[in-house]
């Protein structure tokens, strides 16, 4: 698969979703007015919540802007100063991150499976991140390479959640929060195995 195949089609995934992501979540219910719907449990500090997935949406919306842009090898090569502050800015709108992360995920929809699911998928998210930047400090770039594409598909676990809460709720009538749980599970799972295909396959 060629490197530019890969880069264009994330970017453009990675536009799809956040002009989906934005105009869902600030433009048609800013409130969460159907997300919080579908919650088994009320929240104890409704307004502290929603600033927190706001901040959550944004960082991560930062991070699916910068992190196509990282992987090309024309920028990389030509323009390395772009390159390395268009990688900090991904690096510390993930870490940033954390704190929003690992906030909503104790108030997961679909219970304590679906929050133990979250904490492990924000760790993978940063502990990759970290990994990607200890290796670029080291100069070895092709672990660098391997760590980033990680971070990145994990990035996009927000995505992989939607498809599969669609597919298993709406379409096969699954209970909501069951669904919700298996997509929070299947969300890093699945995208670790295509970051490893992508890894294996490509010279990006």
């Amino acid at each position: 698969m060629k490197r530019k195949t890969i880069i264009i089609t994330l970017s453009v995934i990675s536009f799809m979703w956040i002009l989906h992501t934005v105009s869902k979540n600030f433009l048609v219910d800013p409130e969460f007015t159907t997300f919080l719907g579908n919650k088994d449990a009320t929240l104890s500090n409704v307004n502290l919540w929603k600033i927190m997935i706001q901040i959550h949406i944004i960082l991560a919306v930062v991070a699916l802007m910068t992190g196509p842009l990282g992987l090309s090898k024309r920028i990389r090569n030509k323009r390395p100063t772009i390159h390395r502050w268009n990688g900090r800015i991904y690096i510390l709108s993930i870490l940033l991150n954390m704190i929003p992360g690992y906030y909503v995920s104790f108030f997961a929809n679909g219970g304590s499976i679906s929050t133990i699911g979250f904490l492990i998928l924000n760790t993978l998210w940063l502990m990759t991140t970290i990994n990607g930047y200890l290796y670029i400090i080291k100069k070895q770039i092709s672990q660098h390479r391997n760590w980033m594409i990680r971070s990145f598909m994990l990035t996009y676990a927000n995505l992989t959640i939607y498809i599969v809460v669609a597919i298993c709720h709406n379409a096969l009538g699954f209970d909501y929060g069951h669904a919700y749980t298996l997509a929070v599970w299947l969300s890093f799972t699945v995208n670790l195995i295509i970051a490893e295909i992508i890894i294996k396959k490509t010279k990006i």
